[in-house]
């Protein structure tokens, strides 16, 4: 007799009575198609029937309900599968939850302890004589109680004190109350977010806590963990001087680490380091470290040149098996990063605990889910490139940029001479490990032997821009800072040797996105190759053209992260992009300044109408712009390096210099443009500049829709054309107008549609009105357009349109009509969209 579970039964489609029993051969060759076509069709299903002679006494109406049932058990089974997932995830978030409430229980408990002490204090005080003696002999009790360090030496028993004397002070920071945790503001817990971040309120130095979940177990958390230059960006070395295994089984390890500044402004750091590894008695793995200083008593390292000496106080890693594989991680960061030895205004980025914990504690959670991630899913990216050769690249493209902001002389940089103004950095490398391979990348096609690499770098301070918003702008509109007016081909001594230029253009100049390679699993940052189209390169005193491939790497493009810095760096590759293909790295790095400035408190009371300010337009001001009276400060950081024959420095670093000053004007330019005090008065919105031909065109624009459709566009009682043109531009809905051309581009737009096209007056003529609809919406143009210069107008029903970012835009209804001039020839056509939002 047939096993059932050999068997598959499902209800014949021909008679609802009648049940089909398949053998386990036709069951194994339905599965063998199924695999191959899980939805095949009538003539795939017959052909089956006919090349399978077992399956020739079936009906092809009982194989599609086989079909049919085998999809649903498969959809069944991965429902399951992520509902056990699901349900894992939030039974351990639920743990960690519930060990806040503990911990959170205990500082409340700790508190108002505290409250009633000093309560009782001032009580006494109060009551209190004028007995000195009194008072000393109180206060002498009081010195002889004070806690002392044991005495400390670098023996391994003296190290082993300082170990175990770190990893107490961890966990009570990572689960007790030795620190004031408060929520990192814009961060909620849940099942899909990173984890559980916290900063410090009121201790020394600064400080972040993060809890969450990873799918990885704790060796492997450790392991990765520890490795701190393969995810921490700015971490140039570690170095272990010495290891010492320990009596219980643990490691201690006395480590060297350099961490690169972020900007030109301020000067790297190191750490003299004592980091212990051992497991608990619940079997937690923890990793703990601290610096070592003469204050210990422990071994000391002398400073190093050029390098300012920061301290790391008792922080590390707690690490927890999770029920169903995974791991629970607690993870504390406690630095002093010695702000005084950095400009003034810099000084908010060493002393923002959220600024650590977007740099450092979140980017090790991220680098956890992404290996995790990796681990679980292997797929295959853009390029035939997997996920951790994408990782190992984006590493590869910060280091880069970093080497070249930071110019150390151990890499081989050397600062030449400037030209009597300080606004430009030049430096050069000759050393053999940076030319190496340099010849290959940038040839381009022509015989070149460079030798040399020079890096071109400023630094300048932003007022009232927003970072995402600015670095959004650079990338989509590379035109706008990359058309310097130095003609780098032209130049005698580029005519003697090729010379590359990143992001420089002569002739058409295209930025196009033709390939997006790789987003980090919270979607922080993304690689992408960019086609630069005619780019010129000489030869020979003949100029010819070549399309150019920049490998770019985009970070800090949300708005709503707080304390993250904006990067947009790039570099030249070819075609075969080789995982070792040497890079030179340019670009910018912008570093918000006030949101460094920690002010959340456990006792905070949160002002909304200072943190959410929304005018007639619905614009929204960040809460740092107003908290800050209009004023939002950055930092930006310009790096750009180019290959060179060394016999051509004087004149290339001419050259560098000046590009980079005009890439600086550039900026500034689109970010005066950018910055919402360009547009915001203190009554509110106010409208472009009233020249001429603006409050002309607002009249025109008016003037025809009443013609057109019978009713007025405006409600303004005033007939003035500056009043037109005011009320125009606060109109909430978006007005635009495109030229009538053949490919129409955008030529004005009030504020509501800059705000939906997300751009400026500046680039708002880079835009053509066929680049924001989808294929749908062209199509209903396309038909609507005729009717449009015929009828003078036409209302065309909602739909789904894009930004210049290729944002997608929900509107409810558009109208368009023909703006007629004072001679009654049409001028352009004028759109208004009711109603939009971004999706």
């Amino acid at each position: 007799m047939m096993a059932v579970s050999s068997c598959k039964d499902i209800k014949s489609g021909t008679d609802p009575g009648k049940y089909v029993r398949y053998t386990p051969e036709q069951v194994e060759a339905l599965e063998r198609l199924y695999h191959e076509c899980p939805k095949p069709s009538s003539i795939r299903r017959q052909q089956l029937i006919r090349e399978c002679s077992i399956l020739a006494n079936i009906e092809p109406k009982q194989i599609k309900v086989w079909f049919q049932n085998r999809r649903c058990r498969e959809k069944q089974r991965k429902e399951a599968s992520r509902l056990q997932a699901v349900n894992r995830k939030l039974t351990a978030m639920n743990k960690l939850l519930m060990e806040e409430n503990d911990r959170l229980q205990k500082q409340v408990s700790q508190l108002v302890y505290e409250n009633g002490f000093f309560r009782q204090q001032t009580q006494n005080t109060a009551l209190a004589t004028t007995d000195t003696s009194c008072e000393s002999v109180v206060t002498s009790g009081q010195q002889r109680l004070t806690p002392q360090h044991p005495p400390r030496d670098a023996s391994p028993a003296g190290l082993l004190s300082i170990a175990e004397e770190t990893l107490t002070e961890f966990i009570s920071k990572a689960t007790g109350t030795a620190v004031e945790w408060v929520q990192m503001p814009g961060m909620k817990p849940g099942p899909d977010s990173i984890g559980i971040v916290a900063i410090s309120h009121g201790c020394t130095g600064v400080a972040a806590r993060a809890c969450g979940l990873v799918g990885l177990e704790p060796t492997k958390v450790a392991e990765v963990l520890k490795d701190r230059p393969s995810w921490l960006r700015d971490c140039r070395s570690v170095d272990v001087v010495n290891v010492l295994p320990t009596g219980n089984g643990g490691t201690i390890e006395l480590l060297y680490m350099q961490l690169y500044a972020p900007t030109t402004l301020a000067p790297a750091r190191d750490f003299w380091l004592l980091q212990y590894t051992s497991v608990l008695e619940d079997g937690s793995l923890v990793v703990c470290e601290r610096s070592l200083s003469s204050t210990q008593g422990g071994p000391t390292m002398p400073p190093t040149q050029h390098f300012v000496r920061a301290e790391v106080l008792p922080s590390g890693y707690l690490i927890r098996p999770c029920e169903g594989g995974g791991s629970i991680i607690h993870i504390v960061d406690h630095m002093d990063l010695e702000p005084w030895s950095v400009p003034e205004v810099l000084r908010p980025l060493y002393e923002s605990s959220t600024v650590l914990a977007q740099k450092t504690t979140m980017a090790a959670l991220r680098q956890l889910r992404q290996i995790a991630q990796e681990v679980s899913a292997s797929t295959i990216t853009g390029w035939g490139k997997r996920p951790a050769a994408l990782r190992a690249l984006s590493l590869r493209m910060s280091r880069g940029f970093n080497e070249a902001v930071n110019g150390l002389i151990d890499e081989g940089w050397s600062i030449m001479e400037n030209d009597g103004m300080d606004d430009v950095s030049i430096l050069v490398n000759s050393s053999p490990g940076k030319v190496m391979g340099m010849n290959a990348a940038f040839a381009n096609g022509f015989p070149s032997m460079t030798n040399a690499v020079l890096c071109a770098k400023a630094s300048m301070l932003l007022q009232n821009v927003p970072p995402a918003v600015l670095l959004r702008f650079l990338r989509e509109h590379r035109s706008e800072w990359a058309d310097s007016n130095i003609d780098a081909y032209s130049a005698a001594a580029v005519k003697a040797g090729p010379c590359s230029l990143p992001g420089s253009r002569m002739g058409g100049f295209g930025g196009q996105v033709i390939l997006p390679l790789a987003h980090t699993i919270e979607h922080e940052e993304f690689l992408e190759v960019i086609k630069l189209e005619n780019i010129g390169h000489t030869q020979e005193d003949s100029i010819m053209t070549r399309d150019m491939f920049l490998l770019q790497l985009c970070s800090g493009v949300d708005e709503n992260a707080i304390g993250t810095c904006a990067e947009l760096i790039f570099a030249p590759i070819d075609a075969s992009f080789a995982d070792d293909a040497p890079l030179l790295p340019s670009g910018f790095r912008i570093i918000p300044l006030d949101s460094g400035v920690d002010s959340s408190s456990p006792n905070r009371t949160l002002d909304l109408a200072s943190t959410l300010e929304v005018g007639s337009t619905g614009n929204r001001v960040s809460g740092e712009y107003s908290s800050n009276g209009g004023s939002m400060r950055s930092v930006m950081t310009i790096a750009f390096q180019f290959a060179f024959e060394s016999h051509l420095q004087e004149n290339v670093a001419s050259m560098a210099r000046q590009y980079v000053r005009s890439i600086i004007s550039s900026v500034q330019r689109v970010a005066l443009a950018l910055s919402p005090s360009h547009l915001i008065s203190l009554c509110g919105l106010r409208p472009p500049p009233g020249n001429p031909e603006a409050l002309t065109l607002a009249r025109w624009i008016c003037n025809s829709y009443r013609c057109y459709l019978g009713a007025d566009l405006l409600k303004s009682s005033s007939e003035g054309s500056e009043s037109v043109l005011k009320t125009l531009w606060h109109h909430s809905d978006a007005i635009m107008c495109c030229s009538l051309k053949t490919l129409p581009v955008f030529t004005f737009a009030n504020q509501a549609g800059l705000d939906m096209l997300e751009t400026t007056l500046v680039a708002l003529q880079d835009i053509t009105l066929e680049k924001i609809f989808d294929d749908h919406g062209r199509k209903a143009l396309c038909t609507e357009f005729p009717q449009i210069m015929q009828q003078g107008f036409a209302c065309l029903q909602g739909g789904i349109c894009l930004s210049s970012m290729s944002r997608p835009i929900s509107y409810e209804r558009a109208v368009a009509w023909k703006v007629m001039n004072e001679e009654d020839n049409p001028h352009c056509v004028a759109f208004m969209f009711v109603n939009w939002s971004f999706l």
